[in-house]
């Protein structure tokens, strides 16, 4: 891995794939474990997680369903309002939900869906995530049983994770040096 840079801002190496794989890997056995007799629906939030949850599912060998949700919460990389771009499309009503996430920094996107998902009568609604910044986090969660990394209030890309779009295919986590964000 060598550092990167894109629009003047420089990355450097952070979390490896292959950290990335062994991780994802024990967070499957659990979920095998905690759900199997229970055929969960995974709710991917998109675009982030499109990475780690196809990698997760590859670990998962119990039935259960996949969907996913689009919500738009930053601009550039400041937070703002979420807003839901594309809906679950299907019956949730009685299910055991497990949210997929990239990364839960503030927990202002994360907070909507649990409230949207409880409005729909889900059975339980869980949280895996493949980072979590504990110090950015201004809404608390006691539902939040898997995660991959805990991290500061670095920028991140790759793995999914993207600035401006840019970046989501790499397969490592670059971080962003001397980072101005407080993400």
């Amino acid at each position: 891995m060598r550092s990167i840079e894109i629009d003047n801002l420089s990355f450097e190496p952070f979390i490896e794939y292959e950290q990335i794989q062994k991780r994802i890997r024990l967070i499957g056995i659990d979920i095998n474990v905690k759900f199997e007799n229970k055929h969960p629906v995974f709710v991917g939030i998109l675009n982030g997680c499109f990475m780690f949850m196809a990698d997760l599912m590859k670990c998962i060998h119990i039935p259960c369903e996949m969907t996913f949700v689009k919500l738009a919460s930053y601009a550039g990389t400041e937070q703002g309002n979420v807003q839901q771009l594309l809906g679950v499309g299907m019956d949730l009503k009685g299910r055991d939900v497990i949210i997929v996430e990239d990364v839960v920094d503030s927990g202002t996107s994360l907070k909507h869906t649990m409230e949207a998902l409880a409005a729909l009568e889900v059975a339980s609604i869980t949280v895996c995530t493949l980072l979590l910044k504990p110090e950015s986090l201004q809404h608390s969660f006691d539902n939040i049983m898997y995660v991959g990394f805990e991290i500061d209030k670095e920028f991140v890309v790759g793995y999914g994770l993207d600035y401006n779009g840019q970046c989501r295919n790499l397969p490592d986590i670059y971080k962003e040096v001397s980072s101005p964000h407080t993400l």
